[in-house]
């Protein structure tokens, strides 16, 4: 295969997955409606999700803190895949899997969304850290792809990216929360 038609195809199969993506446009909207009035009552938003997830999470995290496009205050959003000393003094004294649910625990309360990223729906930490939310009350929220995996039936609202290529999901994912971002500058 070229490298002219390996960009094509690659290039194709995005758009035809962004294709199909009107149909979280509700889902979508639920998402920054829980998400607006979790910052309205004095809440904030996590995030959480392992390698190109945890990179997103930060992303997203910095869009909300800093800016998008507009100029405005703060929107109150924590990466938990940010702090190498908590990440890696739990992983070592306890365990990965849990490892979110523990920050979650510890920064959490009911009046915060929650939002894990996992291709697969099938990450334990991940699971485990939605699962943490949902006793504290919080509103969980799961980014996935494929069927959905566990994250599907413990996320109070999952997006489901119907795809079995990570990197086509990651792409969804990271539209869907530039979307977000852009949604909080126009509310503001």
């Amino acid at each position: 295969m070229s490298l002219r038609h390996s960009y094509t195809a690659s290039l194709a199969r995005h758009r035809q997955l962004f294709a199909t993506l009107d149909a979280h446009a509700d889902a979508l909207i639920s998402v920054f409606e829980q998400c607006q009035a979790a910052v309205n009552a004095g809440g904030k938003i996590l995030f959480f999700g392992n390698g190109g997830s945890a990179a997103d999470s930060q992303h997203l995290a910095a869009e909300l803190m800093v800016r998008y496009k507009a100029e405005r205050a703060p929107i109150r959003a924590i990466a938990l895949t940010t702090d190498t000393s908590i990440l890696t003094a739990h992983s070592n004294d306890y365990s990965f899997d849990s490892v979110f649910e523990r920050q979650i625990l510890g920064l959490a309360d009911s009046k915060d969304v929650v939002i894990g990223l996992s291709t697969s729906g099938n990450s334990p930490n991940v699971n485990l850290g939605l699962q943490a939310a949902n006793t504290l009350g919080a509103y969980s929220i799961a980014f996935t792809g494929r069927d959905g995996g566990k994250a599907k039936d413990i996320a109070h609202l999952s997006l489901i990216i119907d795809c079995d290529e990570t990197a086509r999901i990651q792409e969804a994912h990271l539209f869907m929360g530039h979307w977000l971002c852009e949604a909080f500058d126009q509310a503001l």
